[in-house]
């Protein structure tokens, strides 16, 4: 996946998929791989969250306990910034003690001070960016939708293998698609050759029974 300053050769081929409520958990797969998003960078956790992807401040300090910027777990959603090219990955509560030392701001948090993110001072200065995010746990059936109806990217050989594993529990009951703004039968989406010569999908789903679908 490249990055702001590395346009890829072709703009990346858009999906949209008209899903009933009810499948969302058919995305978990996505979710939890990770999936790419265009942002402003050079911002805090917080601000990322909360002012651009419209997370209530609520759930974020109440819900999302585990936080991990590029693999380290993070304490505080204020001071440490983000940059361009950055993976975030979110969780819920985790079981046992290496959840709850993994766990911001919790009692066993100084056990792991040493692998704990430290802002080395390169998140570089306010852009637009690409950050990776992934979601686990109950975070993907609580928040996931939003991602996926604001749009996600990711490559297209993992999004043609996610649609070809789920023609039946999830292409089969879509009530239509959009590619690249066009109409498309739904179930020809399970042939990897709907995709091919294109590096990237941006992947947009609209739960229920919108009938349009507002494509960027």
């Amino acid at each position: 996946m490249t990055t702001a300053t590395e346009p890829e050769k072709h703009p990346p081929l858009r999906l949209c998929l008209l899903v009933p409520a009810g499948l969302e958990t058919e995305f978990s797969p996505l979710l939890q791989a990770g999936f790419f998003v265009t942002a402003k960078t050079g911002c805090s956790i917080k601000s990322l969250l909360c002012g651009q992807f419209g997370i209530d401040e609520e759930y974020l300090t109440g819900r999302i306990t585990t936080i991990f910027l590029d693999s380290k777990p993070v304490d505080s959603l204020e001071t440490i910034l983000i940059r361009d090219g950055a993976t975030l990955a979110l969780s819920g509560a985790m079981p046992g003690l290496v959840g709850a030392t993994m766990r911001r701001g919790g009692f066993y948090a100084a056990f792991r001070s040493g692998i704990s993110y430290q802002d080395d001072g390169q998140a570089g200065a306010a852009g637009i960016g690409i950050v990776k995010i992934k979601l686990f746990n109950i975070l993907m059936s609580e928040i996931g939708p939003l991602f996926l109806e604001r749009g996600i990217t990711i490559p297209t050989a993992a999004l043609a293998v996610f649609l070809a594993e789920r023609a039946d529990s999830l292409l089969s009951r879509c009530a239509g698609a959009f590619l690249d703004g066009a109409p498309v039968a739904v179930p020809a989406l399970a042939s990897d050759v709907m995709f091919q010569g294109r590096e990237s999908a941006r992947l947009t789903v609209v739960f229920e029974r919108d009938t349009t679908c507002a494509l960027p």
